[in-house]
């Protein structure tokens, strides 16, 4: 295979192909911003209504948002391929090891919660315990689908013909 000269402006050939650099589309991330703008505001109704869940200051109740944002992403992966393997289990034992790990990963992702948040913003930020921290993360999931099932564009139904 010939090369380019250095001086000559690149070509087809002497350009290296290359992954797409845009790492998502706009809406991805647009869809990104919306879900912490949820969180925050879900988040500090929490703070201000629940008496076990502390921030000290709005900028850290956003930077739990944002973390929150992320380990949640993270847990409903997970989620759904426990899901996936329940859907796919074709014997009785197979379903209910399958509904065993799922029920493990709702359990443990309130444990992760409390955790993550524990390490990255110690005595600052507090999500309350088990109950508390349940409940934040399941409003804060329903919040989350209301909101972007109020955003989503309306879907096309095609006229009746006649």
């Amino acid at each position: 295979m010939s090369r380019a000269p250095r001086d000559a402006p690149p070509t087809v050939r002497s350009v290296p192909s290359q992954v797409d650099p845009t790492p998502r589309s706009t809406t991805g991330r647009a869809t990104d911003v919306v879900d912490v703008f949820v969180y925050v505001v879900v988040l500090n109704l929490f703070i201000e209504y629940v008496p076990a869940v502390i921030s000290e200051t709005f900028t850290l109740s956003l930077l739990t948002a944002v973390l929150l944002t992320g380990v949640l992403e993270v847990v409903v992966a997970v989620k759904k391929r426990a899901k996936g393997r329940f859907a796919a289990a074709r014997s009785a034992v197979g379903k209910v090891g399958a509904g065993l790990l799922l029920w493990g990963v709702l359990v443990g992702s309130t444990f992760v919660v409390l955790k993550t948040i524990d390490l990255v913003f110690g005595d600052s930020v507090s999500l309350g315990g088990f109950v508390s921290v349940t409940l934040l993360i399941l409003t804060l999931l329903l919040s989350r689908l209301v909101v972007r099932r109020l955003l989503a564009p309306p879907s096309r139904v095609p006229a009746p013909a006649g």
